[in-house]
């Protein structure tokens, strides 16, 4: 997933996280819960909508879902 991040067109790029103000927890797309997490400081906590990471310190930063990024997509 990190080299995709590397490779993209924009500086950072969406990873599939949203959040739920109602119930205060991060979750995938897919809808499963988050057991691994690697927020940047100060990140993570905040209300806002998404998540993305960049190619640089590979970090999760949450920001509004109105950012318009490039998104990464799974198959399972």
């Amino acid at each position: 997933v990190m080299n995709v991040v590397r490779r993209a067109s924009t500086a950072a790029v969406w990873l599939g996280l949203r959040h739920s103000c109602t119930v205060g927890i991060w979750f995938w797309v897919s809808g499963e819960t988050v057991c691994y997490q690697n927020w940047a400081p100060g990140n993570g906590t905040s209300e806002e909508d998404c998540e993305h990471t960049s190619g640089g310190d590979q970090c999760w930063i949450s920001r509004p879902e109105t950012d318009k990024l490039n998104f990464i997509c799974s198959t399972l």
